[in-house]
């Protein structure tokens, strides 16, 4: 590649350089700024050569000679996050240069800075070429290829200008990498790795957990590649770094939280609790003092504060965390008072959770609104192996339900659309006898019946709790039914059945509806794009912002949360199988049945009606996720629509796009590679396909997530009302904790769902994974007005967020319709907004990250 040439007409093409100096984004980067601002006084340090797009060189678009940042040191930036604007001069040869369609930054600095864009006000005769860049430039020194920037038009590959193709696929390559060594911060590598850094072997046979992905018994979706060495126990497993080093996981560095100090907090918050609170926890699990004795002593976390006792859990946190991080994470004085903000689920009404009513309404509306099902058999059947698991259908008997179904035989509630089941029987039964036997849960599997009744609620009318026949699996289950009551005993019995189906429901919401079917499935998708889809590409510059720290997240996920011995092991009633059972379900994942519209007809809660605004009709027309979801879907599929028709005219253009090929192509084989064979994933070959292929993963990154996790502190972070694990079996007639519950039934559920140290534990963490950052951008929202050149999706995507502002002010009206609408608030008066599009920052509720971010 060689520079212009030839008679310099005098002309020059100013540019202004957005971006942030490293002072100003790390908190151990100030000495960094001061070296570089020294090494600065040389001058000639941050070069730029533009590339054009029209005019060739030895095969490849010609470069300007290099130009340089102006006033790097004069352009004085206070340490707090900001951005700096710098100047840059071209000298242009108008006649020979023509139109510049990208270019190549070299960073001569001993440090890192984040570029955001770089706008060229007057070219001439053409006016102005914007470049959005958002990304960390290293110092050249440690790149393999230079670092190229293009500016914000879109082309199918095709179409791209004949000077830029090579870079356009030289650029591709570097992304990819070789798939050898271990990944450095600097590198920019997009690569697929199994879950095999979840155990810790070295540690000892406890902490080793099996590889998930590349196997038919633990099939998964692929993560993003570290190439870390493997551990010196099992050359399968991938070594953890120390967990001091937490956020120093590799993922590529654009893909590292947002550069405000509230993100880094984030990596502080979830480290705290690590390195202090699970040791000291795991030392006291066994033997856990101080029960609750009372409801009021759980609400002492909310209104007053609880004091932990003088011991090792306390000396571990207050030693180990700073004051700042126990003051805003856990409330705490750093003398053994912690107290956490009232959730909004009893903020109202204290006692309101406890009724039928709201228990129904939040398997509707609460942190887990995607598992229900109608009943279209009787008695419920189970679909495992009666060879391996013998007869595990429902021992649920017409006489036990008869009597509350207001008037209607069974057959007549079913032919009537009318029965309904939360049925997670199937998903736990095949560990259940190993969770109670080699873990501190003592739990059931679990089917809830329920009535759609004539005023839209739903009322749970029956509860199965189902144990493994103590002769073994063969002999099937031992399981009991209980009915409602509000009387004595048996209304405590009820309470308590209420609970343990709810234990089940916390765990498969955790591990299923929200890790796997968001955070896991979702990161192929991340990979693959960036691995075939150039920035050119406009099915890139369409789901770019939707991926936005989901590699971060889910690497702090693997390091601190679902790991061996960590948060979701040590607070859920999966324990150490929790993430081989959310493999064993990754096996009945099916791509296409993620769109919403699909789900609600799968789970036979919708049925195909071409009358219907969304193409279904909903048998339970007060079910809010539903309602929302549908809207903000049909949102989401115009957007797209709109979008893609825009730059694909045919079915053929689709089917000739050889980057959108090979990401399809990569995305099944590779991203998804234990699914590859299926016969369900869509072809790639047509509009349609692409456009429903790319509104379910947009859906699966931002409204899905948004439904299952901003409500987890407003409704589990009172932890009486979302038990994630239970420590005795159901109090038998003769037990002593029978004759308990005649005079104390309170605590028995106490003792029973909500140990006091899991709880502090929990709550910490939901707290700080329900809230949003002051950063974070919401669906319909990007961080540049110029994210593309072309009119038509920009006016496309104005539209898009004119609905989906248009669908905010529809749910506050049918909040506010309470008596029509009673599932919207329901007894605990906490309205339904989980799909409400945007939110301030905090604890809110509310709002629809574009990306699974948190």
């Amino acid at each position: 590649m060689h520079a212009i040439t030839g008679k310099d007409d005098g002309k020059r093409v100013k540019g202004k350089v957005v971006l942030m100096k490293k002072n100003v984004l790390d908190f151990t980067g100030i000495m960094a700024a001061v070296v570089d601002d020294v090494a600065e006084l040389l001058g000639e340090k941050v070069s730029f050569q533009l590339i054009s797009s029209s005019v060739f060189d030895d095969r490849e678009g010609k470069l300007s000679n290099p130009a340089y940042l102006e006033n790097w040191i004069t352009n004085i930036t206070p340490i707090i996050a900001g951005e700096s604007t710098f100047s840059v001069t071209f000298d242009w040869d108008r006649n020979e240069f023509g139109v510049p369609g990208a270019f190549i930054i070299k960073n001569f600095h001993l440090n890192e800075f984040f570029l955001k864009s770089l706008t060229l006000e007057d070219v001439p005769n053409h006016g102005k070429i914007h470049f959005v860049c958002n990304s960390w430039v290293y110092p050249a020194f440690r790149y393999k290829s230079d670092r190229i920037f293009f500016a914000n038009q879109a082309y199918l590959p095709s179409e791209t200008p004949q000077p830029l193709r090579k870079y356009r696929e030289n650029e591709l390559e570097t992304l990819r990498g070789d798939g050898t060594g271990k990944l450095e911060e600097w590198d920019r590598v997009y690569d697929y790795a199994y879950y095999n850094d979840l155990g810790d072997p070295d540690k000892g046979e406890e902490y080793a957990r099996p590889v998930l992905g590349g196997s038919s018994e633990y099939p998964y979706p692929r993560r993003g590649r570290t190439g870390r060495e493997p551990t010196k126990t099992d050359p399968n497993c991938e070594s953890r770094i120390p967990l001091f080093m937490g956020s120093d996981i590799y993922v590529p560095r654009d893909e590292r939280f947002g550069h405000l100090k509230m993100s880094d907090f984030l990596t502080v918050y979830l480290k705290s609790i690590a390195q202090s609170f699970l040791p000291a926890f795991k030392a006291l699990f066994d033997n856990t003092p101080n029960e609750f004795d009372s409801f009021e002593d759980v609400l002492k976390l909310y209104e007053g504060g609880v004091k932990l006792p003088e011991g090792p859990l306390l000396k571990a946190i207050t030693d180990t965390i700073p004051l700042e991080i126990l003051k805003d994470v856990f409330h705490s004085d750093g003398e053994g008072l912690f107290k956490f903000p009232t959730p909004q689920v009893i903020q109202e009404d204290k006692t309101a959770w406890r009724m039928d009513e709201e228990f129904g309404r939040e398997i509707l509306a609460g942190i887990n609104p995607v598992l229900i099902t109608r009943l279209q058999e009787f008695p419920p059947k189970s679909n495992l192996d009666p060879n391996i698991y013998g007869n595990q259908n429902s021992t649920i008997t017409r006489e036990q339900i008869e009597d509350k179904l207001d008037g209607l035989t069974v057959d007549e509630a079913i032919k009537a659309n009318m029965l309904f089941i939360l049925n997670l029987h199937d998903i736990i039964m095949p560990y259940l006898r190993k969770i109670n036997t080699t873990t501190n849960t003592e739990t059931y599997a679990s089917r809830t019946l329920l009535l759609l009744q004539d005023n839209g609620t739903l009322k749970p009318i029956a509860i199965e709790l189902s144990l493994p026949h103590p002769d073994g699996d063969q002999f099937g289950t031992v399981s009991k039914v209980y009915t409602p009551s509000d009387q004595g005993v048996e209304g405590s019995i009820w309470q308590l059945a209420k609970a343990y189906a709810v234990v089940n429901d916390s765990g498969i919401h955790e591990l299923i509806s929200h890790w796997l079917n968001t955070h896991a499935v979702i990161e192929p998708f991340v990979i693959a794009t960036n691995r075939q889809l150039s920035v050119l590409h406009p099915i890139h510059k369409l789901l770019h912002p939707h991926f936005r720290d989901t590699m971060n997240i889910n690497a702090l996920g693997r390091h601190m949360l679902i790991n061996s011995a960590g948060t979701i092991e040590l607070t859920f009633f999966t324990g150490k199988y929790s993430m081989e059972m959310s493999a064993i379900v990754y096996k009945d994942w099916i791509f296409p049945e993620q769109g919403l519209p699909a789900d609600l007809i799968k789970r036979g809660v919708a049925v195909e009606d071409s009358s219907s605004p969304h193409g279904i009709r909903l048998l339970i027309q007060d079910y809010p996720y539903a309602v929302d979801g549908l809207k903000i879907w049909s949102a989401i599929k115009s957007w797209v629509t709109e979008y893609c028709n825009f730059y694909y005219k045919s079915d053929d253009t689709v089917k000739k796009d050889s980057e959108l090929q090979a990401w399809w192509k990569e995305l099944r084989e590779e991203g998804h590679g234990d699914k590859k064979d299926e016969p369900w994933w869509p072809k790639m070959q047509t509009r349609q396909e692409l456009i429903e292929s790319c509104t379910i993963t947009i859906w699966i990154a931002s409204a899905l997530h948004a439904a299952v996790n901003f409500g987890q502190y407003p409704y589990a972070g009172y932890l009486v009302n979302r038990p994630s694990l239970s420590r005795m079996l159901m109090p038998e007639p003769g037990s002593p904790e029978y004759e308990e519950l005649k005079t104390n039934p309170d605590k028995v559920f106490l003792k029973t769902t909500v140990p006091p140290l899991q709880t502090l534990l929990e709550i910490s963490v939901l707290k700080i994974l329900s809230r949003h950052g002051s950063d974070t951008l919401y669906l319909g929202q990007r961080d540049s007005p110029e994210w593309t050149k072309d009119q038509e999706p920009l006016l496309a995507f104005e539209r898009f967020g004119k609905k989906l502002s248009d669908i905010g002010n529809q749910i506050l009206q049918m909040n506010g319709d309470h008596e029509k609408w009673k599932n919207r608030l329901g007894p605990v008066k906490v309205p339904y907004i989980s799909l409400f599009p945007t939110s301030g920052e905090g604890l809110t509720g509310k709002g629809i990250p574009n990306s699974v971010s948190i």
